[in-house]
């Protein structure tokens, strides 16, 4: 007979507690242990297959942490420029749509013709020119994508970064080759990319000898929802509520937007230590101005030439770093792969994420120049950052870009939708304003006398069975995928229009 190891401990152990060297209490304690009746049995485990999702708001409104406010539309389904909802009942148009057919207008509705009864063979699809908030880039269910995440998954999805992986190499190698940059770092989001931009600001700053350093960032940016990236977000009413003493993390400054003289004055005003902190030794300085290349939560506001340049030259004139925030306008949204390629600047440092892994989760923060090699082992690192998985995925994108000139398609259908909303604009002048943005980061200026709100627009737009997201209170953006073809952007067109034609007609019955 063969006993299990873990059994000859047990008998090991009861011999040694009953031998007359063994105190009474490690007795009494190991009866306790062995005594099946004493020891409370484990619970079982319950499986996802076994609980009830018959109701999906209803496990939110249950289990998730209210950190966003959703609407009421449960998507199931989705492929190119398509989503299907759990109600699968409806499709758009007078002829059927075949699942994985790109019809000639392949367009996202849903509920859009309630009489034609539902076949699972049949696509159903509804609007989406929010693509994960400019994140599925390759739009949804793309089969290269697929297929190389699926393959990777059958070979190796993780390993700890104290190892070499190929596809890791690899993708940081296209992103350095196709950029400014000189070495990458993988992290999981746009956040943390920031995050690590910010730590290697704060790491070269210290360098060179600054005990004070600040990082300036524009006054209605977003960076990220992180501590360090919310505070670099310059917008208080991201701040409420997380502050220590009324503060949030130090070390930040905020400036206008696109205000050169307003840049100038700031940087001076850091550059000088306040005689109390130099009495004690210590040194304030500018450690970095950290800027997106176009403000996306802030409005859709493309940076200007000047603005840009001006940085560039205060960050060279005072030996600090010019970092680029590149998670959303970024990979190719723009028209060209980086944003800042809009505005002729190089940053020393810049981050990306979203469309980086065309929905799968993945960030980077790539440097030049002596920025690139600041960190040393153990000054950064991310457990899950640039796994072979999320780096298959980074490669799948970077190759469909290549293979299928994206970037063209970007600037031609970006064009196309500018010219199709300024006609809109023109139609509807006391409810729309300006379009601005770059490529397929699109937004539309609400007018203050519009008697709406852009969110409002948004939920409009839903009724019509297009999906679009809000830029800030004004502005309504559109942010299809990058493979959106012409009689997609036609059809947004159209469904917005109808959106605006009801609202005007609402408000003037």
């Amino acid at each position: 007979m063969h006993l299990h190891p873990s059994t000859l401990l047990l008998v090991a152990a009861t011999a040694a507690a009953f031998s007359p060297s063994c105190s009474s209490s490690r007795r009494s304690a190991l009866s306790v242990a062995t005594d099946p009746t004493l020891v409370s049995s484990t619970p079982s485990l319950i499986p996802p297959s076994k609980i009830d999702a018959s109701s999906v708001a209803s496990l939110f409104e249950e289990r998730v942490q209210k950190t966003y406010g959703r609407y009421p539309i449960t998507f199931v389904e989705g492929k190119g420029c398509w989503l299907v909802d759990e109600e699968g009942t409806k499709y758009l148009g007078e002829q059927p749509y075949l699942p994985f057919v790109r019809p000639p207008i392949s367009f996202c509705f849903f509920l859009a013709n309630p009489r034609i009864p539902f076949r699972s063979s049949l696509w159903c699809p509804s609007t989406d020119f929010v693509s994960g908030i400019a994140t599925c880039a390759l739009g949804h269910s793309n089969p290269e994508l697929t297929e190389a995440v699926s393959a990777q998954m059958t070979k190796l999805h993780h390993v700890s970064n104290l190892y070499y992986t190929p596809q890791q190499a690899k993708l940081a190698a296209w992103l350095c080759e196709n950029s400014c940059a000189d070495k990458a770092f993988f992290c999981n989001s746009g956040a943390e990319s920031n995050e690590a931009a910010i730590k290697l600001a704060r790491r070269h700053a210290s360098n060179r000898g600054i005990t004070d350093p600040v990082i300036i960032t524009a006054e209605q940016s977003f960076h990220g929802r992180t501590l360090a990236t919310v505070t670099a977000t310059a917008q208080p009413k991201y701040h409420k509520g997380f502050t220590y003493g009324g503060e949030m993390v130090r070390g930040f400054r905020y400036t206008p937007y696109n205000d050169i003289d307003a840049l100038k004055q700031l940087v001076e005003e850091i550059n000088q230590t306040p005689q109390e902190d130099a009495d004690a030794g210590r040194k304030r300085g500018l450690a970095a101005i950290m800027l997106e290349p176009l403000q996306g939560e802030g409005g859709i506001r493309p940076g200007t030439l000047e603005f840009f340049a001006t940085a560039r030259q205060l960050c060279d004139d005072n030996g600090a770093l010019l970092i680029c925030d590149e998670v959303q306008v970024g990979m190719g949204r723009s028209g060209t792969l980086w944003g800042h390629q809009q505005l002729n600047v190089q940053p020393d440092v810049f981050t990306s994420a979203k469309a980086l892994g065309g929905g799968v989760p993945i960030g980077a923060m790539m440097a030049r120049g002596a920025a690139a090699d600041v960190f040393g082992p153990g000054d950064h690192a991310s457990t899950y950052g640039g796994n072979p998985l999320a780096c298959a995925a980074g490669l799948a994108v970077a190759e469909y870009f290549s293979e299928h000139d994206v970037l063209s398609n970007v600037q031609e259908r970006g064009q196309q939708l500018s010219v199709g909303l300024e006609k809109i604009a023109t139609r509807f002048p006391s409810v729309l304003g300006e379009v601005r943005g770059w490529g397929l980061l699109k937004g539309v200026v609400i007018k203050e006398d519009a008697g709406c709100t852009a969110a409002e627009l948004v939920g409009d737009a839903m009724k019509e069975r297009l999906l679009l997201v809000a830029a800030g209170p004004s502005v309504v953006r559109f942010v299809p995928p990058l493979i959106v073809n012409k009689d997609e952007i036609d059809e947004a067109l159209v469904r917005f229009e109808k959106a605006i034609e009801k609202r005007v007609a609402s408000s003037s019955s």
